[in-house]
């Protein structure tokens, strides 16, 4: 069985458009500090780094302090548990396109 608590909090993470944005960006480099992070999406450093705290309890973002910057990190693994509750729905849906399937072979052989 899934564990819901994971998937919960990965969903509530990434439910706020503001922080899918700031996850989005910190995938897409490899390290990037608050201030950065700050400039590219517009909203002030600390609602910035609110959401960098969502995303790091979430497990979705790891942090490395150096000297005065802290750099961010996405953590792809941190994904699992929502990719775990997909694959469990694809299931269902694998096999409502199989029985689709085989009703369109019947109605029009």
């Amino acid at each position: 069985m899934l564990e819901v608590a994971a998937v919960d909090t990965v969903m509530r993470a990434l439910a706020d458009p503001t922080r899918r944005a700031v996850y989005e960006r910190i995938a897409a480099r490899d390290e990037v500090t608050v201030a950065e992070l700050t400039r590219a999406v517009d909203v002030t450093q600390g609602a910035v780094s609110q959401h960098l705290k969502s995303l790091k309890l979430a497990g979705l973002v790891s942090d490395r302090p150096q000297g005065r910057n802290v750099y961010y990190r996405a953590r792809p693994e941190g994904l699992a548990p929502l990719v775990d509750w997909m694959d469990h729905y694809g299931a269902f849906w694998r096999e409502r396109f199989a029985g689709l399937r085989t009703l369109l072979k019947e109605i029009d052989p």
